[in-house]
């Protein structure tokens, strides 16, 4: 017998006439006001939905973009055709932006970038010095502004990197991955957005050409893919 008074119904019966909430035709038939009253109970137990967790409140709340990272998006994005050398040399190749400490705020990471004026010079290889850059065991937002070829011309893109390492904690997965939209929202008009799990994804210059062009990439920052 079932919690209503009736006995359960065989896999092989036909379809309740009540649809999804299969207790409710045993209490319009029950007699006992002390056992529709309990099994109103359990229907309504069964039908509500499950109520939020005050944690998974938490980790999508809140969290805010600093104007410096705004800033930096909008030097990186605009390139100025008459821009003088120096300007040019301080340019952002490529930045890293973390959340704060306190977990309420999306801010730059200091010391995590590469500058235009430093590739060639004391950086070879721009986008092997890039993955370098990730840490092995924590989460990132970055930028990263390519420079590629395809078979018809040379271009320059941004991409809009998140970088969530299977060795990071499960709680900076959590909560970088809930805060992701709060700083693609600031960051308008990028065509080009790669999630990366790990360094086997991202250590191949051949998978973010692929993200940029597909097989008409034949370089990427001078290197052949």
């Amino acid at each position: 017998m079932n919690p209503c008074g009736r006995r359960a119904r065989s896999p092989d019966a036909a379809p309740s006439p009540y649809g999804g909430a299969a207790c409710l035709a045993p209490v319009l038939s029950v007699r006992d006001p002390g056992q529709t009253s309990k099994c109103l109970e359990q229907l309504i137990q069964l039908c509500s939905p499950a109520p939020r967790s005050s944690q998974a409140d938490k980790m999508t709340s809140g969290v805010t973009v600093t104007d410096d990272v705004i800033m930096v998006f909008n030097e990186m994005k605009v390139r100025k055709a008459q821009a003088g050398e120096e300007e040019k040399r301080r340019r952002k190749k490529a930045v890293l932006f973390c959340l704060s400490e306190d977990k309420k705020h999306i801010v730059l990471e200091e010391g995590r970038e590469i500058l235009l004026g430093e590739v060639g010079t004391t950086i070879d290889d721009p986008y092997l010095h890039f993955v370098k850059m990730l840490p092995p065991d924590d989460c990132r937002y970055a930028l990263y502004d390519a420079t590629y070829e395809t078979k018809e011309t040379k271009k320059e893109d941004l991409v809009f990197i998140f970088w969530a390492p299977e060795s990071a904690p499960l709680k900076s997965k959590m909560i970088y991955a809930s805060s992701k939209d709060a700083i693609k929202r600031k960051f308008t008009g990028i065509k080009h957005e790669w999630q990366v799990n790990g360094l086997e994804d991202i250590k191949d210059r051949r998978t973010l050409a692929e993200k940029l062009g597909g097989a008409s990439v034949v370089s990427l920052e001078g290197s052949p893919v």
